[in-house]
């Protein structure tokens, strides 16, 4: 009697591991979609924020028109200077971005907008949020995010670690 328990909880054991093996290929189908997926994206956004492809008005009016005032709500309550939004959709990309005063620019001259808050850091503030946009859009969510544009001039007499009084 005892051989045949520990023979049953073996036996069991062994489907359970099987079971698992199984299960775990499966569900690492998905994974691997959404990296693959995310890959598509980084890319095509990529294109279209840092080497000029057109942008799709249509599908700002498809995806991101509907969100105006919510996101206008938002860049008020967090004191923002501006909020942007990206979307991709079977390979291409739009973008909008809003002002404090309600103004709505798509697509290239969003971009242009940003261009001009950056400055010289929008390439790199894009090469930091590419990457992140991409995972949100991968996993079904816009990308929204609010700029607050900070003065990066320190005054003369500034030293690290110092405080001016």
């Amino acid at each position: 009697m005892f051989n045949e328990a520990r023979w049953a909880i073996a036996h069991l054991a062994f489907f359970i591991h099987i079971d698992t093996i199984v299960n775990n290929k499966h569900s690492e189908l998905p994974r691997l979609k959404v990296l693959m997926k995310k890959q598509q994206i980084e890319s095509r956004l990529r294109t279209a924020l840092l080497h000029g492809e057109k942008m799709e008005y249509s599908l700002y009016e498809y995806e991101l028109q509907e969100h105006i005032d919510y996101w206008h709500k938002g860049l008020i309550a967090d004191r923002e200077d501006c909020v942007f939004a990206v979307t991709e959709n079977t390979g291409h990309v739009a973008m909008v971005l809003i002002l404090p005063d309600k103004t709505v620019l798509v697509n290239e001259d969003a971009k242009a907008k940003l261009i001009e808050f950056w400055k010289a850091n929008y390439r790199n503030n894009m090469e930091r949020f590419i990457p992140v946009m991409a995972q949100e859009l991968a996993d079904g969510i816009i990308a929204v995010t609010g700029v607050k544009v900070v003065d990066r001039k320190l005054p003369k007499k500034w030293r690290w670690g110092q405080t001016n009084n």
